[in-house]
Order: structure tokens, then sequence, then C-alpha cells
């Protein structure tokens, strides 16, 4: 029974492949009509041949799986290998932008922190005075200032701060050691200006205990 089913299977095969067979020249008919019949004697080669082919696909089918893996770890590493270009792009831009910004640092000119005629500054004003001339006193002295007007009271100051907290402090000293009129005055680009026009994000960051009068 098993040898009759092998010949089925056998002759099947060969029915299955007549389209190939009929590409094929005589001689080669001939050969594989004779293989046909070697094959129908001994049916454990064509069981034998059969398993070949059959543990032959399986490994075909196995190296196809481990190809698509391949090609998907490949595509993975495509992508991080973009990815990580860009941001090395973005990188070497931000660096660029940085080195340009030293650059402009370097070639700015050097300011004197004593240097408090720009921006806004704060003096102590202690008193104004008709009969008292202190007017040379105040070159080459930024502590030491004060306003000559014509007609007006010599208006005295000392001290000169960046904030307003160290003078507001500068002042409550004056007044403890007696100096009882010492009061803030304010000052932008050299020229005095009202208080209530320099106080707003000046103070903001610290409540005031006490006018700035």
């Amino acid at each position: 029974m098993k040898y009759r089913l092998l010949v089925i299977f056998c002759l099947a095969c060969i029915f299955s492949a007549s389209q190939s067979f009929a590409q094929l020249s005589k001689q080669e008919k001939k050969e594989w009509k004779k293989k046909a019949k070697e094959f129908s004697k001994n049916p454990a080669n064509l069981k034998q041949l059969t398993e070949d082919k059959q543990a032959a696909d399986n490994q075909v089918a196995s190296l196809n799986q481990k190809v698509t893996s391949m090609q998907s770890t490949i595509s993975d590493k495509d992508a991080k290998i973009a990815e990580l270009e860009d941001q090395l792009s973005k990188s070497q831009g931000q660096l660029t932008a940085a080195k340009a910004e030293i650059a402009q640092l370097k070639e700015a000119p050097v300011i004197n922190p004593m240097d408090f005629s720009k921006g806004i500054v704060f003096k102590v004003q202690v008193g104004a005075f008709k009969n008292k001339d202190l007017a040379k006193y105040f070159d080459n002295n930024p502590n030491f200032g004060g306003e000559v007007k014509e007609g007006e009271p010599q208006k005295i100051t000392i001290g000169i701060f960046r904030d307003y907290w160290e003078a507001d402090t500068f002042k409550k000293y004056m007044r403890e050691m007696g100096v009882k009129d010492a009061w803030i005055v304010p000052y932008r680009d050299g020229q005095r200006v009202e208080i209530k026009d320099v106080l707003e994000g000046v103070i903001s960051d610290k409540p005031a205990t006490e006018s700035a009068n």
C-alpha cells in the first residue's frame, strides 16, 4: 500500500511538472523519466529526497526570517543614526552661536564698575545749605556730591549706590547718627529724577519697610 502511494506521489510530481517538462529537450525528458522509474523502484530514495527538500525549505524559511529581522534592525539603526546626526547638527549650530557670542563679548568695551554716570543710581541727601559752598570737594569724589543752582540752597549727597536697599540702609545709618533729614534721591544717567519714576522694578523684589523719604 505504501509502495503504491509513493508511486502515485511520484507520478503526481511528474504530472505537476508536466509544463516544465514540455520545455525540456527530448534527451532531458528521457533522463527524467529514467529517474522517475528509479524512484518508483526505490521509494526510500524518493522519501529521502522529499525529506531533504523539506529540510532545505525549512532552512530557507529560517534564513529568510533572519534576513527580515536583520533588515528591521538595520532600519532601526539607520533611523537612530539619522536622529544622532540631526542632534549633532543642532549642537554644532548652538556651538557656532556660542562662539559668535563669546567673540562679541571679547570685542565689547570694558565697563568701569565705578562709572556711575550711566543707568540708575541712588544717593543719600543729607542737607541743603545756603551759606556753605562745598562744590570744590565734589570733583574726583563719587561718594560726595551735590547740586548747585543759582538762587537755591546747595544740596549735599553722600554715598552712591546701584541697589536701592543699600541706599536705604545707609540712609538709616545717617539718621541714627543724627542726620534727621537724610533721604534717598535717584539719578538716571547723571540727571536727578523723581523717586516714583524709578521705583517700579527696582524695589519690587523686597517689601519696603518705610517710605523712600
